[in-house]
């Protein structure tokens, strides 16, 4: 059995109520789970730490073969164990839309007979409060139950055959035969309220995957690569909470970026500019509620002074995330510190508004209705940006080194001001367009000239430097240049140059110094999908798709894909599953529909008219 320290990030699957998450591994163990919330403090922590940080495994007692999927396209986990001597299948699932908290699994024997192993093992806080667990007969909801409480947190184990307590675990150990059904729930709920009652499994597992197949019909993509697309569009929207609207950039924190070393952060919240980009690709494949959902939540989170704005929030829109570690977990793969909340917070990131203002673009575009008062908010908000466009920031990737004029962050500052001037122009909207004019032309006019190097024929990663960065690769996707310009193409080959490493992009080379931190890191997903959709803007179909083929082929065997890749070792690396992959790849998917339409003649709605690819 594998030990939870080392299971490879791959091996895990995602379950999810779009309130919260849970990673189950390959053998059954479900390593990490936070209650009731993306951000809540984790209950099963073993992701981070070992099984005593908490875990709950339903897998078989020795070693067996094992193949898992999604039931149709839903959460609904069946894994299937195998030996010489017999088969059984596990079925995990959340189940969704009930308010609730609950996590059921069933194991049903389907040839011979295998032995399985059941343990329980809750600790609060991150693996650090053991709870007081009483095994309670005649209890007066149930007959049999098991309470775990500590603080505000109840959880209630229910079960055909409950585990009993052994060294501060619940265990068991039990042979399932070929037509044996046996079924365990766990409730979550606030300890000063009364046990919760039981759930009513079978229905709750029908509705769920009913109301999951039901709102995949929405996608209207049908190009290459659909089952990945839709897939992916499911994982963003379990990464979305269904009630507050705000979309988490990972269920995870402390997944290393670099292992055994300190690039280790914690992704729960709410970046603005992924969740900008996560409501692109769903508004790109059909999804129009879900924009209106997040564009209500925007308008809640950025209430106030527009001077205020912050990067990213927590889901519900709160805006303090204290980033401190968790000295007592020693870290996946030995990788410390383990941190929660995101010190992040508090820098200066001029692309975020771009990022917004585009969103809101596209989501007028595909025909959702104008919020006067979403309005208002982005009009303060480009006003405020107006007063301090030209100062540096710490870009895309949060540099925690010094300030810099990155020229990804200018040309977002250029998309701002130009998705504001369309409002006016193309929407009928109000405000000072003459003025959001002349500061477009203004920043565009600098970034050629300052963030251009014409000895390489590239675009620069900052004004001082002539290193480049993949976060370059987005200039033509948001409209600033087309993606035949000889500027974007130099820029593309001078990144090929640079940061290609064994088939995958780097963001950048972190040999330079310029994050501030010590180690490296491993091609980073997305930027890999960008250049396919760089590549497709230009027109270099047969490049976009090589690089596609060998991108889709690191998902793992359940649809899900991390931040980066480690293509020597060949694994996932870093949090996951990751928001930003995932929609980049849902992006690339579009673009390269939309090139190989274009390359062979095929007529049809052109793609920039509803995208980011809205040349200025």
């Amino acid at each position: 059995m594998a030990d939870p320290t080392t299971t490879p990030i791959e091996d895990y699957a995602l379950l999810g109520d779009t309130e919260t998450a849970a990673l189950v591994s390959r053998a059954g163990s479900i390593d990490w789970l936070c209650l009731p919330y993306f951000d809540s403090p984790a209950c099963f922590a073993a992701l981070l730490g070992t099984p005593d940080n908490g875990r709950w495994l339903l897998g078989p007692a020795g070693e067996a073969r094992t193949t898992r999927r999604y039931v149709d396209n839903s959460f609904v986990l069946e894994t299937t164990h195998e030996t010489d001597d017999g088969a059984v299948v596990v079925t995990d699932v959340m189940p969704t839309g009930d308010g609730r908290a609950d996590i059921v699994r069933s194991v049903r024997g389907i040839r011979g007979r295998l032995r399985m192993r059941h343990e329980w093992v809750v600790r609060f806080d991150y693996g650090q409060v053991r709870p007081w667990v009483s095994h309670d007969p005649g209890h007066r909801v149930d007959s049999d139950v098991i309470v775990a409480v500590a603080g505000p947190d109840m959880l209630v184990l229910r079960g055909t055959r409950l585990p009993h307590p052994e060294d501060g675990h619940h265990v068991d150990e039990f042979d399932v035969a070929a037509g044996d059904v046996l079924t365990f729930s766990m409730t979550w709920s606030p300890s000063y309220e009364p046990v919760p009652p039981p759930l009513d499994i079978d229905s709750r597992i029908k509705e769920t995957i009913r109301y999951e197949n039901t709102w995949t019909e929405g996608c209207t993509y049908e190009g290459p690569y659909r089952d990945l697309v839709v897939r992916s569009l499911l994982t963003l929207r379990a990464m979305t909470h269904s009630r507050f609207g705000g979309i988490v950039a990972a269920p995870t924190t402390s997944l290393p970026e670099d292992f055994g070393g300190e690039r280790n952060w914690d992704y729960r919240y709410c970046w603005l500019r992924d969740a900008s980009l996560t409501l692109e690709a769903l508004l790109q494949s059909g999804y129009i509620d879900e924009a209106r959902g997040w564009r209500n939540w925007l308008i809640r989170a950025v209430a106030g002074d527009p001077q205020d704005l912050q990067i990213m929030y927590t889901i519900n829109g709160s805006r303090r995330l204290p980033e401190i570690t968790l000295d007592h977990l020693p870290g996946y793969a030995d990788s410390r510190p383990v941190r929660i909340g995101n010190g992040a917070v508090d820098q200066r990131q001029s692309d975020v508004l771009g990022e917004v203002m585009v969103a809101m673009d596209i989501a007028r575009r595909r025909g959702l209705e104008v919020s006067y008062r979403g309005w208002a908010v982005q009009r303060a908000l480009v006003d405020d940006l107006a007063r301090h466009w030209d100062q540096p920031d710490n870009g895309l990737w949060e540099i925690r080194g010094p300030l810099r004029h990155f020229t990804h962050s200018r040309v977002m500052v250029w998309a701002a001001f130009d998705r504001a001037v369309k409002g006016v122009e193309e929407f009928g909207l109000e405000g000072p367009v003459d003025k959001w004019r002349d500061l477009r032309d203004r920043v565009r006019a600098e970034i050629l000239e300052k963030g251009f190097n014409t000895e390489r024929n590239s675009f620069t990663q900052h004004y001082e430097t002539t290193e480049v960065d993949a976060s370059l690769l987005v200039i033509p996707s948001v409209g600033f240049l087309p993606g035949d310009d000889p500027k974007v193409l130099g820029t593309i080959a001078a990144i090929e140059q640079d940061l290609m490493r064994d088939g995958f992009l780097l963001r950048y080379r972190t040999e330079t110094g310029v994050d501030g931190l010590s180690g490296a890191e491993h091609p980073f997903l997305a930027c890999s999908w960008w250049l396919v959709s760089a590549y497709a803007a230009s027109g270099q179909v047969d490049k976009a798709t090589e690089l596609m083929e060998r991108l889709v082929a690191l998902f793992n065997d359940v649809g899900l894909i991390s931040e980066e890749y480690d293509p020597v070792g060949k694994r996932m690396v870093g949090n996951y599953p990751q928001a930003f992959s995932h929609l980049a790849f849902i992006g690339a998917a579009h673009a390269l529909a939309q090139a190989t339409r274009s390359a062979s003649g095929e007529s049809g709605t052109p793609e920039h008219e509803e995208t980011r690819d809205v040349i200025a």
